[in-house]
C-alpha cells in the first residue's frame, strides 16, 4: 500500500512541476540543478553494489526530461541531456569498470573518429566546425559510452521497472506542461502537417519521440506494475494522456515508434509468463485496446477529423500527398549518393547538412540515422552498422532472460530513422536492452521434518 501511495505521489507532483514551470519557466532552471545535485548525492554515497542502479537511474530521468528542458531553456545547454548521459557512464565506468566482451562498441567509437579529419577538409568555409561536428556526433558518442558501460551489467527486474519510472516521470511533466501551454487543439490548427502550437512550441518531431516513450512506458507498468484495478484505471489514464499530445503534434514517428515497442514487449512478456498470468494479459488488453479507441475517437474530435487525414497520408482538403515521407525519402536517397560518390571515408561529420546548404540554401538535417552513418562515414559507417545490429544479437542469444530485449532495439531502431539521435533516448535505450537483467528466484517452502 506504501509503494502505491508514493507512485501515486511522484506523479502527482511532476504533473505540478510541469505546470509551475509553465507559468515561471525561469524555474526550469532550478528544477534542473536541484535534479542535478540529487541525482549526484544519490550515486556517490549508494553503496558499491547500488552504484549501477543509481547512474542508470539518473541517466533515465534526465532523458526522460530532455525535451521539457529544451523547451523551457531550463539546461546548461541544447546537447546537455546526451552529455550528462556521457559524463554519468564514464563515472559509472570509474566505480565499476567495463565489461571485457563488450570491445565492439570501443572499436565503434573509434570508427567515428575518421570522419572529423574529412569533415576538417570537406566542410565549407562558413560552417561552423566544432558546433557542427558536436551536434551531429553527440548522439552516435552517447551510444557508443552507454552500450559500453551496460554491456552485460546486472540489474535486477525490480530495478529495471525503477530505472523505466525515472524516465517517465519528466515525461509526465512535459505532458502537463504541454496542456496548460496549447489546452484546445482545435485552436492551433493549421492543417495536417506537423503541428509546433500543439507541441508545446517546440519541434513536434522531438515532442512525438519522447511522448512516444512515456506511451511505451506507460503500457509496460499497466501490463507489469498494476495489481490493483486502481493503478490499473491511474496508468491507463496516464497513458492515454500522453497518447493524445503526442497524436496531435501530427509527428507520426513516435506514435509508430511506440506501438512498434509495445507490440515486441506485450510479444515477448506474453511468451514468458505462466498460463494464469497470460488469461490476465487477455483480460488487460482488452481494456488497453479500449482506451486507445477512445484516445484515438478524443484526438480525431479534437481536430475536426485533421488527424486521420494525416494517418492516411493525406493534407487538409482529403487529397492524397505525393511523399508518404514528408521529405524524409528524399534525404535518404541524396545521403545513399553521398556514399556511392565516397564509399571509403565517406563525405565528413555533418557534411551532408553543409551539402544541402550549400545547394538548397538551407540546412535540412537528416532524419535517418542509418543513411547519414553510411554517407558521412563510409566504409566505417558500414561497420559501425553492423555492430550495432548484430552484438545485441550476439549477446541475446547468450542471455535470453530479458522480455524487454527485442521492444528496446525496435524502439531505438524505428527512433533513429524516423528522428535521428536528436536527443538521448534511442542511445540510452539501446544501452538498456545490453543489460544482464536478473530474476528474483520464488522461494520454496519446504515442510520441517518433524
Amino acid at each position: 500500500m506504501k509503494t502505491n501511495i508514493t507512485y501515486v505521489s511522484v506523479i502527482v507532483m511532476h504533473i505540478f512541476i510541469g505546470i509551475i514551470i509553465y507559468l515561471n519557466e525561469s524555474l526550469a532552471k532550478l528544477y534542473f540543478f536541484m535534479a542535478l545535485f540529487y541525482f549526484l548525492h544519490q550515486i556517490i554515497t549508494a553503496p558499491n553494489h547500488l552504484k549501477t542502479f543509481e547512474i542508470l537511474k539518473a541517466c533515465a530521468y534526465f532523458v526522460g526530461a530532455e525535451i521539457l528542458l529544451r523547451m523551457t531553456k531550463g539546461s546548461i545547454s541544447y546537447e546537455a541531456g546526451k552529455y550528462l548521459v556521457i559524463v554519468l557512464m564514464i563515472m559509472g565506468m570509474f566505480y565499476k569498470g567495463l565489461s571485457g566482451k563488450g570491445y565492439p562498441y570501443f572499436i565503434y567509437l573509434m570508427f567515428l573518429v575518421p570522419s572529423i579529419f574529412v569533415a576538417s577538409t570537406t566542410l565549407s568555409f562558413d560552417a561552423n566546425f566544432r558546433t557542427n561536428i558536436a551536434f551531429v556526433l553527440s548522439g552516435p558518442v552517447c551510444l557508443g559510452i552507454a552500450a559500453l558501460y551496460c554491456y552485460d551489467k546486472k540489474v535486477n527486474i525490480r530495478q529495471l521497472h525503477k530505472i523505466l519510472l525515472f524516465m517517465v516521470l519528466p515525461i509526465i511533466a512535459n505532458t502537463a506542461y504541454i496542456f496548460v501551454y496549447n489546452p484546445s487543439v482545435r485552436d492551433v490548427l493549421s492543417g495536417t502537417g506537423s503541428n509546433r502550437s500543439a507541441s508545446g512550441g517546440w519541434g513536434a518531431n522531438q515532442v512525438s519521440t519522447i511522448l512516444g516513450l512515456g506511451m511505451f512506458i506507460m503500457a509496460i507498468r499497466l501490463f507489469t506494475k498494476s495489481p490493483s484495478l486502481g493503478l490499473k484505471i491511474l496508468n491507463l489514464a496516464i497513458f492515454s494522456a500522453i497518447s493524445f499530445r503526442a497524436i496531435v503534434t501530427f509527428s507520426r514517428g513516435g506514435v509508430i515508434t511506440a506501438v512498434i515497442a509495445i507490440l515486441a514487449f506485450l510479444g515477448m512478456y506474453y511468451l514468458k509468463v505462466s498460463k494464469k498470468r497470460k488469461s490476465e494479459i487477455i483480460k488487460i488488453s482488452l481494456l488497453f485496446l479500449f482506451t486507445i479507441v477512445a484516445t484515438w475517437v478524443i484526438s480525431s474530435s479534437q481536430t475536426d477529423g485533421y488527424v486521420d487525414l494525416r494517418y492516411a497520408n493525406k493534407d487538409h482538403l482529403g487529397r492524397e500527398k505525393s511523399d508518404v515521407t514528408t521529405g524524409r525519402g528524399q534525404l535518404f536517397e541524396e545521403e545513399l549518393a553521398g556514399f556511392l560518390s565516397n564509399p571509403f571515408f565517406g563525405i565528413g561529420s555533418s557534411r551532408a547538412k553543409d551539402q544541402r546548404i550549400e545547394i538548397d540554401g538551407q540546412g535540412v538535417t537528416s532524419h535517418s540515422e542509418t543513411s547519414r552513418l553510411l554517407a558521412e562515414h563510409g566504409m566505417f559507417g558500414v561497420i559501425i552498422l553492423l555492430i550495432l545490429l548484430f552484438k545485441p544479437l550476439e549477446f541475446r542469444s547468450r542471455n535470453k532472460k530479458s522480455y524487454f530485449f527485442y521492444a528496446f532495439l525496435c524502439f531505438w531502431f524505428a527512433t533513429i530513422n524516423h528522428s535521428s539521435m536528436r536527443i538521448a533516448a534511442p542511445a540510452f535505450i539501446y544501452a538498456l536492452a545490453l543489460l544482464n537483467v536478473t530474476y528474483e528466484k520464488n522461494p520454496l517452502h519446504r515442510k520441517q521434518l518433524k
